[in-house]
């Protein structure tokens, strides 16, 4: 069995809306536009049927990748334990400079750092699961080390 693909309740139906949407609409566009460039005939040395050929695989790619994610989702369900920071939860930090910065922990396919959303599987993630507020952490990174207080977590 593959790892577990972990997501919120948004992100599973985030997960689902993206699949039909691929295979529902975008697929079948794409086909379309094939057939109409082969009814036009010279389709075989064709740049922009090749081009949909192209496409189409990448649409295919995508829907293999979401329904692995989908098969294989685990259903986050934060605050099992009360002050450990697991994942599906926010988590507020106070740098070594004293800034405050908050994340939540999400699975890969919600991940959006830029809007504080990390994965599971990143190193700032993986150094503040399973730790409690007040305890301070360790990232390894290319930079150097960098430490963290965990103030809160919701």
């Amino acid at each position: 069995m593959d790892k577990p693909s972990y997501v919120t309740e948004k992100g599973l139906a985030d997960l689902k809306e993206k699949l039909t949407h691929l295979t529902e609409v975008k697929r079948p566009e794409v086909i379309e536009q094939m057939q109409n460039v082969k009814a036009d005939g010279e389709w075989m040395d064709n740049t922009e049927f090749q081009l949909f050929e192209d496409e189409l695989a990448l649409i295919d790619g995508r829907i293999r990748e979401l329904q692995l994610m989908l098969d294989n989702a685990q259903l986050i369900e934060p605050g099992n334990e009360a002050n450990i920071v697991e994942i599906g939860e926010t988590v507020v930090v106070r740098t070594e400079e004293g800034e405050i910065e908050r994340y939540t922990i999400v699975g890969v396919a919600e991940a959006d750092p830029s809007a504080g959303f990390i994965s599971n599987e990143s190193p700032l993630a993986q150094a503040l699961l399973n730790h409690k507020i007040g305890e301070d952490v360790v990232v390894k990174a290319p930079a150097g080390e960098l430490r963290f207080r965990i103030v809160a977590i919701t």
